[in-house]
């Protein structure tokens, strides 16, 4: 019973967003005027950071979630897309998926005022699946001083805010996260070889 109790949420959640739709043809291409957005912003984030650098990012985080929406074959809202890799019907386009290749994109530019980083949500929330992003932020900063790039959010339409503003999700750095998910799963074992 209390299975099926934590999987209601997750139920309802793919009822809700069965009932979302992506436009035909997949997610939209990002518009001058959002890159022009993003570009602000990510130069905003301190007086170190090169507006060339910043524009480049912006262009790039945009134009490469166009390119991984058509990669994935994005054509249903985030959760229902996920059921349908997880079934092997679609080749990627898990949330890990996105954050893991809007990383290695964006570090190829070897960006000398930027810096990438990556952090997971919702790890510790038995009712919420976990959820994986990329930030940027000025060199040396913390990613909680950045900008969260989150293409899965809406499908395969790059979804920006300020970590500290990112009201959706309490983003965490990934590597504690995972420290912590190998340490209670160690916890774990050694307590199954303790059993008589």
């Amino acid at each position: 019973m209390g299975k099926l109790l934590r999987l209601l949420p997750l139920l309802a959640m793919l009822v809700t967003a069965a009932c979302a739709t992506v436009p035909t043809g997949g997610p939209p291409r990002g518009e001058a005027r959002e890159i022009a957005e993003l570009t602000a912003a990510i130069a905003a984030l301190g007086p170190e950071v090169d507006p060339e650098e910043a524009a480049r990012a912006a262009r790039i985080s945009y134009d490469w979630t166009h390119k991984l929406a058509q990669d994935y074959r994005i054509t249903d809202p985030p959760l229902v897309h996920n059921t349908k890799v997880n079934m092997g019907l679609k080749p990627r386009g898990l949330c890990w998926h996105w954050a893991e290749d809007m990383e290695r994109r964006l570090k190829q530019e070897n960006f000398a005022t930027l810096e990438i980083h990556r952090a997971i949500a919702n790890a510790d929330n038995p009712f919420r699946i976990d959820h994986s992003t990329a930030i940027i932020s000025a060199r040396g900063e913390s990613m909680f001083d950045g900008i969260v790039l989150d293409p899965w959010r809406k499908g395969g339409v790059l979804v920006w805010e300020h970590t500290r503003e990112d009201t959706d999700y309490a983003w965490q750095p990934r590597e504690m996260v995972l420290s912590e998910k190998r340490a209670r799963a160690l916890a774990r074992s050694s307590m199954q070889l303790a059993r008589p």
